[in-house]
């Protein structure tokens, strides 16, 4: 029978209360758990797909093509358990659902209402959601006292209700704001915030207090005074430099062990060991690597939070510290790639939509094909790829993409349908198959003849025009499986990998990623010529 844990936040949003959630299941999953992880968020898009990434981030593709928030990606760095689209809903899809049964029927002509229909639509997507692990971890979005999470607030408290306190358990997560005027911890708004949570019924079993000093032993026995919760149930989370050294951090303050305490688990110590390995990795590098990332999300680096990430992990896998330096593509068309560039090890260039910035990523793409500079383009970065080669090496001046000119005499890159050649198409979306051609790097990569990468991208190479690039050098090492263009190569460049799906969704801190670990050591052998 599943348990439930719910883990909901307070004082303010963004505090990590996705790592906070992952850290727990992979705590949970060293002690020999099975686990899966879920995200409830309170807005009313039906998903984060349109979102603009400076407001909300990334947007995380699970394998089976969902697009959902970035604390999913947090999910599948952290446990071994590939997410799905039942693992991430929000208000809209939440009503969608309920409306189109209404539309259907199913409600008999009753009156429709938050409580019982929305919140019993709640409840039905965490239990399908969670499936029939052991313990299913739902993170409730947003802040607490906000209106738009109140629905999924008063869900989970029914949830209490009918399944009691063996079967559910409710943390909350805060902030201890600290004042150097005064020279301590407040503790006020975690009292508030939970007295805020206790008004709607919930009393949480759990506090987690983040904060950037020391918690003193005083503070938390305040803390449980004022919020009814046991003093050795309030954890305190200090800030790290390293957020995989979460889970290890929550153990020792013994979260898991009030978790198994009040459901009756067997005790059991955690095998840490991939965790211990992974932050010796960090903590002890043999040397580093300086790494431009070329993009125009660059205000907001949670826009690129996988691809950091992965980068990250990549360093991991070779002993490197990778140090990332975000180069706003905008800033190039400006100031010339060699001022901006010039002092990186590599140059990547990350996906993104629309026009903005695209001239200063082409500029990054000549820069780092003429002057020798490992390069790694995904989704947009192997269409600029594509795009700076046809004009600069295959002498198609005219060449672009239908996306920044629909009028272009050499649609190079275009809405290329995955059944036909025409153009017309729609997102691709998902993990598909990709087959690498022999005696190509990204074959030696790799170490396989076929691979599964996640897709998110609307615009495909034209194959038409594709024979003027490949007469003039292009190797494309990988194509789908209904013959479009994954993977392009430069064989007469020291390292120059381009790809049309996204790699990162796939790197995890305990396995990395191979195409950013050669990357990475790419990289590394340029920094050292």
């Amino acid at each position: 029978m599943t348990r439930y844990l719910f883990i909901t936040g307070g004082v303010v949003s963004s505090l990590g209360k996705g790592v906070a959630s992952a850290s727990l299941g992979a705590i949970l999953e060293a002690r020999g758990l099975s686990v899966n992880l879920m995200k409830l968020d309170p807005y009313i898009n039906v998903d984060p797909g349109t979102m603009n990434p400076f407001q909300h981030g990334e947007v995380f593709v699970t394998e089976d093509g969902a697009e959902t928030d970035l604390d999913l990606g947090h999910y599948e760095r952290f446990v071994r358990v590939k997410m799905t689209k039942a693992n991430n809903f929000t208000t809209g899809r939440v009503y969608a659902n309920v409306i189109k049964k209404e539309r259907r029927g199913d409600y008999l002509g009753g009156t429709v209402q938050v409580i019982p229909h929305i919140t019993d639509e709640i409840k039905r997507c965490i239990i399908a959601g969670a499936g029939d692990v052991d313990v299913a971890l739902v993170e409730i979005g947003g802040t607490v006292g906000d209106i738009e999470s109140l629905p999924f607030l008063e869900a989970i408290r029914q949830m209490r209700m009918e399944l009691g306190r063996q079967r559910t358990l409710f943390i909350h997560l805060t902030l201890l704001p600290y004042l150097p005027t005064a020279g301590e911890l407040k503790t006020k708004p975690t009292q508030h915030s939970v007295k805020e949570l206790r008004s709607i019924g919930i009393q949480p079993d759990i506090l987690i207090c983040r904060s950037s000093h020391p918690l003193s032993d005083s503070d938390r026995s305040k803390i449980a005074l004022f919020t009814n919760v046991e003093k050795e149930a309030v954890i305190p989370l200090p800030d790290v430099d390293f957020i995989y050294d979460i889970p290890m951090a929550l153990h020792e303050q013994g979260l898991d062990r009030i978790v198994a305490t009040q459901w009756q688990l067997p005790e059991v110590k955690p095998d840490f060991s991939e965790w211990t390995r992974v932050a010796q990795a960090y903590r002890h590098p043999v040397g580093q690597v300086n790494i431009a990332m070329v993009g125009k999300y660059v205000d907001s680096t949670e826009s690129y939070k996988s691809l950091s990430e992965a980068l990250k992990h990549a360093g991991m896998q070779t002993q490197l510290r990778v140090n990332i330096h975000y180069v706003d593509s905008e800033t190039l068309e400006h100031e010339g790639a060699a001022a901006r560039l010039k002092q990186a090890d590599a140059i990547l260039v990350p996906g993104g939509f629309g026009t903005r910035g695209i001239e200063g990523k082409l500029l990054a793409a000549q820069f780092a094909r003429e002057q020798g500079v490992p390069y790694l383009g995904i989704c947009l970065g192997l269409q600029i790829a594509i795009l700076e080669f046809a004009r600069h090496v295959a002498g198609k001046v005219e060449a672009n993409s239908t996306e920044f000119d629909p009028a272009t005499s050499y649609p190079i890159v275009g809405l290329i349908n995955e059944d036909a050649a025409d153009i017309g198409g729609t997102m691709r979306l998902g993990g598909q198959t990709c087959k690498l051609a022999p005696h190509t790097l990204a074959r030696q990569i790799y170490g396989k003849d076929e691979i599964i990468e996640r897709h998110r991208h609307r615009y495909e190479v034209n194959n038409d025009l594709l024979p003027d690039l490949i007469a003039a050098g292009l190797v494309v090492s990988g194509r789908s499986t209904s013959n479009l263009v994954e993977l392009i190569e430069l064989p007469t460049h020291p390292w120059f990998v381009a790809c049309q799906f996204h790699p990162e969704f796939m790197s995890t801190p305990r396995d990395g990623h191979p195409l950013f670990t050669a990357f990475v050591r790419a990289a590394a052998k340029r920094g050292q010529s």
